[in-house]
């Protein structure tokens, strides 16, 4: 397998990346729960929101198990993180993680090229892209060229917002997406 985790690939720490090319949009986490690097499955943890959250605002037609992240393919979705390590909380990734990952992923998306990058977590986008000023939604300038990149709320049972506010906030992505000629 390569570096850029194509489909069905560990090399993410037991939780194979989701990625090919024409995707609409691609999820990117921090980095995978002990639980997600424990069952090979992105948002694993039962108290990670992340799959209620795409069903609740519309960017799926059902509640999807993270046993079916694969499936999401097919809608023209994929998952990667920044960094592949499954660790306990962010707390525990260091600068060195964040470093390689950041030039990881950086490949992985000029590779894959798709539509819309959205970021999962405020903290994951500022990681990325070294900025630190950060607005929910589209940035009005991209990282990469090319892409769309959208910041979200983190899923995490621990995130303080309100869920019809973070569903709110992914429901715009669900708008541009569904009206391709937007984004």
């Amino acid at each position: 397998m390569d570096i850029y985790g194509q489909k069905g690939s560990t090399d993410s720490g037991g939780v194979p990346d989701h990625l090919d090319s024409g995707l609409q949009i691609v999820f990117v986490g921090f980095n995978p729960s002990l639980i997600s690097g424990e069952t090979g499955h992105h948002y694993a943890n039962p108290r990670n929101n992340f799959w209620r959250i795409l069903y609740q605002s519309g960017l799926t037609p059902r509640l999807y198990d993270p046993s079916e992240d694969g499936e999401l393919l097919k809608l023209g979705y994929g998952f990667t993180n920044i960094v592949a390590r499954p660790t306990k909380g962010i707390d525990d990734l260091t600068r060195k993680d964040y470093k390689e990952g950041r030039e990881i992923l950086k490949a992985k998306l000029l590779n894959y090229r798709p539509r819309v990058v959205c970021f999962v977590g405020k903290g994951v986008y500022k990681e990325y892209s070294r900025r630190n000023k950060v607005e929910w939604g589209f940035q009005p300038e991209p990282f990469l060229e090319g892409m769309h990149e959208f910041v979200a709320p983190s899923s995490s049972g621990l995130v303080r917002m309100p869920m019809k506010e973070i569903v709110g906030i992914y429901g715009r992505l669900t708008e541009a997406v569904s009206e391709r000629d937007h984004i």
